[in-house]
């Protein structure tokens, strides 16, 4: 097997980025609710499920996930989502890429751990709301009620960071199962067991 990237390689990670970005802006509108916010990292890897797996069957080359991360980093740093958010789908990804590897890009149980780890980026997006609690409310007051902060303020105490790691791993392993049984054709043409 080739190791190098090529254009194929480059063209797959755009358009499945394109892919998962959507579903990320999706599922980040439902934070308009504020219990939604609680429950983000879980929504997201249940709705990136389907995109996320269907790049994974395309998948053979170490840093096409590193890629990955780091795109969907710089487009939520790019609409406010702050630094945290790029450095740690950039980790996510890497460590995701280290998984996948360790599988050979088809070994399902690394194939599930890998996803739910990439998944776990959502909460680095998420840490102001815990690091820098007391800035990120205050950036917020021109942007949303005084009703929705309180919401925010009482559904994500301190301790929901640990949740909130837990909600990206079973969100990741619900959407890898999701995806995989959507796109079991796609599986067999990949050879993955």
């Amino acid at each position: 097997m080739n190791n190098k990237m090529n254009v194929k390689d480059l063209i797959s990670i755009g358009i499945f980025t394109v892919l998962y970005f959507i579903m990320f802006f999706i599922s980040g509108t439902t934070g308009y609710i504020p219990i939604f916010v609680a429950v983000l990292p879980l929504i997201l890897g249940i709705l990136t499920g389907i995109p996320f797996i269907l790049f994974i069957t395309k998948v053979n080359k170490f840093g096409m996930v590193t890629i990955m991360g780091a795109l969907v980093g710089a487009l939520s740093f790019l609409i406010g989502r702050g630094w945290m958010a790029l450095v740690g789908a950039v980790v996510c990804g890497i460590i995701a890429d280290l998984i996948f590897k360790s599988g050979d890009y088809k070994s399902w149980p690394k194939i599930v751990i890998g996803t739910a780890v990439f998944n776990i980026w959502i909460v680095a997006a998420m840490l102001p709301l815990w690091l820098m609690r007391e800035a990120y409310f205050a950036a917020q007051k021109g942007v949303a009620s005084q009703e929705y902060l309180d919401a925010i303020n009482a559904l994500l105490p301190n301790w929901m960071l640990p949740g909130s790691i837990i909600l990206a791993i079973v969100g990741g392993v619900i959407g890898a199962y999701i995806g995989r049984a959507t796109l079991k054709k796609h599986f067999r043409r990949a050879g993955i067991a």
